[in-house]
């Protein structure tokens, strides 16, 4: 397994890999099938923002990660990041890939020299996504009851933190 950078020339079918999770595990995301289909990369456009790929032996994709800058244009908010779209395909679920995800984003996010905090947000329900963060120091900060509302159900989502200074 390999970690790469991603990016709008070689995304190895980012946008297939993505599509595919949302469709699989819809009550893990707040966004829909339909959302993505005309989303551009997560990434594009903003300095301070990358999307991780690991890659399996055959040079598919197994998982992703992205980070971008909270509010880029806004001063006040400049020292906060937000990791969003972590996926690991459910063929490659289990296998540590998760985890080598999260550390080499960490690794990077540390490298920029504004960012102090990591935000995220995740279901309330997906235990095995809160335990990894929390595995990693991510500590929920807030829940929002009935954040994410599908069809005729509604799921919590739990917005967690991450400190990297101070």
């Amino acid at each position: 397994m390999k970690i790469i950078e991603l990016t709008t020339t070689q995304h190895y079918n980012y946008k297939d890999f993505i599509l595919k999770g949302l469709k699989t595990h819809p009550d893990a995301f707040r966004i829909s099938p339909q959302d993505e289909l005309n989303e551009p990369f997560p990434t594009l456009g903003n300095s301070h923002s990358f999307t991780l790929g690991a890659l399996d032996e055959q040079d598919k994709l197994a998982g992703v990660v992205s980070f971008k800058t909270e509010i880029a244009n806004r001063e006040k908010l400049a020292h906060k990041g937000l990791l969003f779209r972590m996926y690991v395909g459910a063929s490659h679920s289990g296998k540590g890939i998760g985890k080598q995800l999260m550390k080499k984003l960490i690794e990077r996010v540390k490298e920029l020299p504004d960012i102090e905090q990591i935000n995220l947000t995740v279901v309330a329900s997906n235990n095995r996504a809160v335990g990894l963060y929390k595995s990693f120091g991510f500590e929920p900060f807030s829940l929002e009851r009935k954040a994410i509302k599908s069809n005729d159900y509604y799921l919590d989502e739990y917005t967690m933190v991450l400190f990297l200074r101070g």
